[in-house]
């Protein structure tokens, strides 16, 4: 078959390269993609949110599967227009891709599931947020309703900077449109895990766990980002989690979706706080996380082709996923001043020698090519993931590899994974242990 893959980062790259591995698939086609993405597929001068420029090019190329990595797109209706012109893509409908473009309506389906979430109340005015603020006691998180690039959440430790997230959202209009509504919410403790599960609008099966790190620093410490690692599996929790998370979570959404004549069709992605025995969703994506992508794709050992489009056909249920038991991480490489101002166009060495260890791949996220080098074109430069099979192997692994590559402003989180190595808590940082023969 042939694909069209959408997107330009390390996500879209992880996907490509892994649906290059299909024996299905004869050809790939990614817009607008990267320079590391030629090596597994080619790529179309048309931008992500380019829907009719989009669809055309699938026509006329006769493509058999779309596979959407962004969420931007997803939340215009590209699967809307695809699915209007005969198309077959990989997707939620604009309708529920509100899942993850506003997280007001997220919350609305998750009280009629009777999915555990923490609680909230939604705001349009500013005047009245800041008042509920002021008579609530104990920490809180101040959310952008819309796409905020990951970046439209704000842990609050009190009232004076949720006041300040607030005006940060609203007055001042640091997300957009996205923070034109804010959610707000009670602040939750325990683990962040990411959970995905492929899904047909009846039926689901499991993908698997990831563990992101969301903020800039060591210790779970600035402001987010995008993400600046990741890693699979997660060693720390039982094989329970995963049916718990299906039957208690996944299930009733699907159900709930339904029921509203919106049925949920694509990758649901499941931001989950978990604190011992106590389960919480956070949010829904409706997309591949990135760069937990990157590292699931790592460990997939299933025909990704005929998986993805098992679910745009609407027949996941006979599917199973196969992941490699052997851990993955995954550690971004990020520009100087990232996720605040940075330069671009910065040139990067070193990448041959990285990807020559064996077990280590470099996926592409903000990268160019200009006057024939390889130079920085983003915040989140490229993604380093690393397999062995242990997550203390695989963790030395990607940071020698890490530091082999080199640019000006180069910027890292040195502390990947050590939740599960050592029991670190937010806060404790340390460095990972060095690799071991053997």
């Amino acid at each position: 078959m042939k694909v069209l893959v959408i997107g330009k980062g390390g996500r879209e790259h992880a996907l490509c390269w892994r649906l290059r591995q299909s024996s299905s698939v004869e050809r790939i086609f990614c817009a607008s993609g990267n320079p590391g993405i030629t090596q597994s597929a080619h790529l179309v001068p048309l931008e992500p949110t380019n829907i009719t420029g989009l669809a055309e090019f699938a026509e006329a190329q006769q493509i058999d599967l779309t596979v959407v990595g962004p969420e931007d797109p997803l939340a215009l209706g590209i699967v809307d227009e695809f699915e209007r012109r005969g198309l077959t893509i990989f997707g939620p409908s604009k309708v529920a891709a509100q899942l993850e473009a506003s997280k007001s309506f997220a919350k609305s389906v998750m009280k009629e599931a009777g999915v555990p979430t923490a609680a909230s109340a939604v705001f349009d005015d500013a005047d009245q947020a800041r008042r509920f603020v002021r008579n609530h006691h104990g920490a809180l998180v101040v959310k952008a309703d819309g796409l905020a690039l990951g970046k439209g959440v704000v842990l609050c430790a009190d009232a004076e900077s949720a006041l300040a997230a607030i005006d940060d959202a609203m007055e001042r209009k640091l997300f957009g449109a996205a923070g034109e509504r804010i959610v707000i919410e009670e602040r939750l403790s325990g683990e962040e895990v990411s959970f995905f599960a492929l899904c047909d609008g009846d039926s689901a099966v499991p993908v698997g766990l990831v563990q992101d790190h969301k903020t800039a620093f060591d210790g779970d410490r600035g402001p987010n980002t995008g993400g600046m690692g990741a890693y699979s599996p997660l060693p720390q929790f039982g094989t329970g989690l995963e049916p718990r998370i299906m039957r208690e979570v996944v299930a009733p959404t699907l159900a709930a979706m339904r029921a509203r004549g919106t049925p949920f069709r694509g990758v649901l992605f499941v931001g989950l706080m978990i604190n011992g025995e106590r389960l919480n969703v956070l949010e829904f994506n409706v997309r591949f996380g990135d760069p937990e992508c990157e590292a699931l794709m790592m460990r997939f050992e299933s025909d990704l082709a005929g998986l993805l489009l098992g679910v745009a056909q609407g027949d996941v249920a006979r599917s199973y996923v196969k992941l490699s038991p052997e851990s993955v991480v995954a550690v971004v490489l990020a520009s100087g001043g990232y996720p605040g101002n940075y330069r671009k166009g910065i040139a990067i060495r070193g990448l041959e020698s990285a990807e020559a260890i064996d077990g280590v791949r470099v996926f592409h996220s903000g990268t160019a090519i200009s006057d024939g080098r390889l130079v920085t074109n983003g915040g989140r430069v490229m993604v380093v993931c690393a397999r062995a099979r242990n997550l203390a192997r695989a963790a030395a692994k990607a940071y020698r590899a890490a530091d082999l590559i080199e640019f000006d402003g180069k910027h890292l989180r040195r502390d990947i994974g050590l939740k599960a190595l050592h029991g670190a808590q937010p806060g404790a940082t340390s460095e990972p242990p060095a690799e071991q023969d053997g």
